[in-house]
């Protein structure tokens, strides 16, 4: 099921249990569980909550590279990631947009240095604006 604008594309986002899951799993640091969680909102997404989901999902993704010893990957993709949301309010999903960024811009500048205290910067959450709605 594709959304739109005209239907009220982040309500239905929010409404969507899969949102809530990928949060979920993204604040428990569980990278390629929630990168699925994320990409499968992405694409069923085609209005403007579509470029935010595709930054946490590269987000998410940067931070699997990063587990598994890729810091290049990692670095391109959190600085993508982080691009895809500079243009985004200070929130959207009901997601504090700017407690995303903030750890996320410390951790790409860390990586971007080459410097190995980025293991002890604390990991990104996403921490909503208000609880979640339950349905």
């Amino acid at each position: 099921m594709a959304w739109s604008p005209e239907d009220g594309e982040e309500p239905a986002l929010l409404a969507d249990p899969r949102l809530r899951e990928a949060v979920a799993l993204f604040n428990r640091g569980e990278w390629y569980a929630c990168h699925d969680g994320f990409e499968a909102l992405w694409h069923e997404t085609q209005g403007p909550m579509r470029p935010v989901l595709q930054g946490i999902l590269q987000i998410a993704v940067a931070h699997l590279h990063l587990e598994r010893g890729n810091q290049r990957g990692a670095v391109m993709l959190l600085g993508e990631g982080l691009g895809r949301l500079a243009p985004c309010g200070p929130e959207a999903l009901g997601l504090n947009l700017d407690a995303l960024r903030q750890p996320c811009q410390l951790r790409l500048q860390t990586l971007q240095a080459q410097d190995p205290a980025v293991e002890a910067l604390p990991l990104p959450r996403l921490e909503p604006v208000e609880p979640l709605p339950v349905h």
